[in-house]
């Protein structure tokens, strides 16, 4: 019997380094149950962070498009393998763009693809340049900007919403990898071309 009691005191690891036993625990479960996956230990301001993820979410929905667009418009030496870096990049963008709306979802939230108001909500903005180097330069810039963006959004986060905050931080792993790959794509292009 005395097992079972110290057992039934057994700790989880609460917010703020507080520590709730078992019972607590499974009645906390049960209240406001309508709140799905948000529990009374999320301690971020909820609609502000569907807003700054429905950015996010109008930021990956206008990268992918103005990647497609590129994949499709890029043309002259060495554009093959620039167009493929683009489709994979738009195919990435709009899988952040998923994961992004899905979490929104969780957050009790409604993710918003209008069109009508995509780029204004988005923090990159959709050019579409005209040679391979302007779009290799305007995705570059978008990829900064996203990085700066959510790096921030991250930042403010904090340890208030640690399931946004880790998904930003492996979106924002994936975009810093995306502006290297580009970054070094204008070299090698300058160099085909005095060629």
């Amino acid at each position: 019997m005395k097992a079972r009691q110290d057992e039934a005191k057994t700790v989880s690891a609460g917010a703020a380094g507080e520590l709730s036993d078992i019972q607590t625990l499974r009645s906390r479960a049960r209240k406001d149950i309508e709140d799905g996956a948000v529990t009374g230990g999320y301690a971020a301001e909820r609609d502000t962070v569907v807003r700054l993820l429905n950015e996010a979410l109008a930021t990956e929905l206008v990268c992918t498009l103005r990647y497609r667009r590129h994949y499709f418009m890029a043309s002259g030496i060495a554009s093959e393998a620039i167009k493929e870096e683009f489709l994979a990049h738009a195919n990435e963008e709009l899988a952040h763009a998923d994961r992004i709306a899905a979490r929104i979802v969780e957050l009790d939230g409604e993710p918003d693809f209008d069109p009508r108001t995509l780029t204004d909500r988005s923090h990159a903005e959709y050019v579409p340049a005209e040679s391979l180097v302007s779009m290799i330069r305007e995705d570059l810039i978008a990829e900064r900007i996203a990085i700066d963006s959510y790096r921030e959004m991250i930042q403010y986060l904090g340890a208030n919403d640690p399931t946004s905050r880790r998904m930003l931080e492996e979106i924002l792993a994936k975009e810093e990898e995306h502006a290297e790959e580009l970054s070094s794509m204008l070299p090698d292009l300058s160099e085909k071309r005095r060629s």
